[in-house]
């Protein structure tokens, strides 16, 4: 069945939320609910008569007679902690299709949070574990992950913050986990054991009531005797941290008091409350659980830790982002900005913390999705030989392209150059004055630089018609291919362009199939020129039309004396080899303005002779299509990781 959702479940240790992303659609994540709430404390309760309740109703429901709450942690084999998160997970499952909120089945992908600092084993367990409460389809992800996709698809990341560095701070209820995210990849910052969690708070606002109250004694009893009594307590605790820190400048005033309450039974009432005062006593104490140190002291002591460690990676994060419902906590703001100031890192808390995980679940759900079928869209296209027949078609526009431009080089830098030489008789016969032109035009062709600055280089010339050519005629043909792609997935048409050509001197390294184009090119237009009989085309072309029959008219005696029959293809040949004719005869038979009357009229002969030799060697090209071919794709594999991340 078509996967037609995706479910992002943020099981929390102190709150659940659930979001669900629609699969062909870019509209954000919506919020799911229960008990007709978006946010549930993470509570499990079972009734007599109504069975296993969560969140709220587990918690008000008369009649309770067993409550756990705050339960998240890392797969073990407790088998009470095993059933919990299963029988918590399978419950909400339930609710969620008995209210239509979901397809359910195969129809829904589930991606459930959990700690970045979680090794693979730790998720493959975890995953393991939600699997027996019945879910079909889910995967475990980092909730660091989801907090930078969603702050990414919220708009509050611009695209160089989403290629750069980000360090991602999610302080939640049982820990604080800080996630680097470099170049789209995720790095846990490991700190060994992690647990500085916000309910470190919560029991010590429960022990300071308890250790006050006036029935200190019968509260211990009934606790120890009814443990859920004891959980409704401290969820008042959490209720009154909650207040405080939304609302801190209330409660500067020590007469003021954020308050939670829990009755126990007619007569007993358990009242935490704290102010600013408290509340300063309260995270400056030390707390067994984080080894004797402070919760402001050990989050003081994470984020120097955290520093240290990026900058023996060089890294300064340009981005901090916050998130997790802890995050509301001010002071933790000011401490981040002390330890990553401003503007080399801008902080940026999140807006509605409890919620970022569940709505980034979903969202990196739906983009896995969308992402890998963007990906097989792309390899269809490297798979269908599309890219080979879109070279191959134009081909003959590239060989047009360059016989031209290479025939006006090679007459500029090799034949002037070897007739002046040898008019003034630094060639001896015209056999010297061929390997001279060869000798001259190899050297043109594979020089990086001209013997003469006024000259182009023919690594010029090739690489400039190459990059013409691929813009004007494979770039188009491409696009055609390519932007289809991309509006189906509503990312920008220039993600998978090339649009500033393949100038391989261009310094994005993604631009370089120019490099194959012009290396290949380079190799056999060398191959045929020299090999391939361009320039004996060339001598041919002068003896047959300009120099031939004035010599022999003059040598012809010492030509027949040699034994040859006197014929065009004898007679030039034999010229071509035995005749050094003398200088003072040269500047005749050869003056400056016959040389340069002689090459405007060979350049149309010699252009046919280099395109019809160009053509003819289909190897060459052949090596040429494969190279470009794979030199595209390898391009556009780039290309897409490059801009998977824009898609939604």
């Amino acid at each position: 069945m078509e996967i037609l959702e995706t479910i992002g479940f943020d099981l929390g240790h102190g709150e659940t939320a659930v979001a669900k992303a629609v699969v062909e659609s870019i509209d954000p994540p919506q919020m799911l609910e229960i008990n007709n709430k978006k946010n549930q404390i993470t509570a499990l309760g079972w009734h007599p008569k109504l069975g296993y309740l969560v969140g709220e109703q587990a918690l008000i429901q008369a009649g309770v007679t067993q409550l756990t709450i705050s339960f998240k942690q890392k797969p073990n084999n407790d088998p009470k902690y095993r059933e919990t998160i299963s029988t918590f997970v399978a419950t909400y499952y339930r609710l969620l299709k008995e209210s239509k909120q979901l397809e359910g089945g195969e129809g829904s992908y589930f991606y459930i949070g959990c700690p970045s600092g979680w090794s693979v084993s730790d998720r493959s367990e975890y995953q393991k574990l939600l699997q027996e409460a019945g879910i079909p389809q889910l995967n475990v992800v980092p909730e660091s992950r989801a907090a930078f996709m969603q702050a990414k698809e919220a708009g509050k990341l611009e695209y160089d913050k989403l290629v750069g560095s980000v360090l991602i701070v999610d302080i939640g209820s049982s820990t604080t986990d800080f996630t680097l995210v470099k170049s789209l990849e995720e790095i846990p910052i490991d700190f060994g054991s992690n647990t500085l969690g916000a309910s470190l708070i919560d029991k010590a606002i429960f022990a300071r009531t308890l250790a006050n109250h006036e029935q200190k004694a019968l509260l211990e009893k009934v606790f120890k005797e009814y443990p859920h009594h004891q959980a409704r307590c401290e969820l008042a605790c959490r209720k009154a941290k909650e207040d405080y820190f939304s609302n801190e400048q209330l409660y500067s005033d020590p007469e003021s008091f954020a308050r939670g309450f829990e009755s126990i039974n007619e007569q007993i009432y358990f009242i935490p409350q704290v102010n600013k005062l408290m509340m300063e006593e309260i995270l400056n104490q030390h707390l067994p659980e984080l080894e004797h140190h402070s919760w402001v002291r050990s989050f003081s002591d994470s984020l120097t830790e955290a520093k240290e460690k990026l900058e023996k990676l060089g890294i300064v994060p340009k981005l901090l982002l916050m998130t997790g419902g802890a995050s509301r906590m001010k002071f933790t703001h000011l401490l981040c900005q002390e330890m990553f100031p401003e503007p080399e890192t801008l902080l940026r808390p999140d807006l509605e913390p409890e919620r970022c995980i569940a709505l980034g679940l979903a969202r990196v759900g739906r983009w896995d999705l969308r992402a890998a079928a963007f990906k097989e869209e792309v390899n269809k296209l490297f798979t269908s030989n599309k890219l080979k027949g879109l070279i191959e078609k134009h081909i003959p526009e590239l060989i047009e392209s360059l016989t031209k431009p290479l025939t006006d080089g090679l007459i500029v830098n090799a034949v002037k150059p070897g007739l002046k030489d040898w008019q003034k008789n630094k060639i001896r016969t015209l056999a010297d004055l061929e390997t001279a032109l060869i000798g001259r035009a190899e050297q043109w062709l594979k020089s990086d630089a001209s013997g003469n600055v006024s000259d182009e280089r023919a690594v010029q010339i090739i690489n400039h018609q190459c990059a013409s050519w691929f813009s004007n005629k494979i770039q188009p043909d491409l696009a055609a291919q390519t932007d289809p792609i991309c509006r189906k997935f509503q990312i920008p048409r220039s993600s998978l362009r090339f649009q500033d050509s393949i100038d391989p001197n261009f310094v994005n390294p993604e631009l370089r199939i120019g490099d194959a184009i012009l290396a290949e090119t380079v190799g056999f237009i060398v191959n045929v020129v020299i090999g391939g009989g361009t320039v004996a085309s060339i001598i041919t072309l002068i003896l047959t039309g300009h120099l031939t029959w004035p010599i022999a008219l003059v040598y012809g005696a010492s030509v027949m004396a040699a034994g040859m029959e006197l014929n065009r293809k004898s007679v030039q040949e034999a010229i071509k080899t035995n005749v050094d004719v003398p200088s003072w005869v040269r500047s005749s038979f050869l003056s400056d303005r016959k040389i340069e009357d002689m090459c405007e009229q060979i350049k149309p002969e010699l252009e046919k002779v280099l395109q019809e030799q160009l053509t003819a060697d289909q190897e060459a090209f052949d090596k040429l299509i494969s190279k470009v071919e794979q030199g595209l794709q390898k391009t556009l594999s780039t290309k897409v990781q490059s801009c998977i991340i824009l898609i939604q």
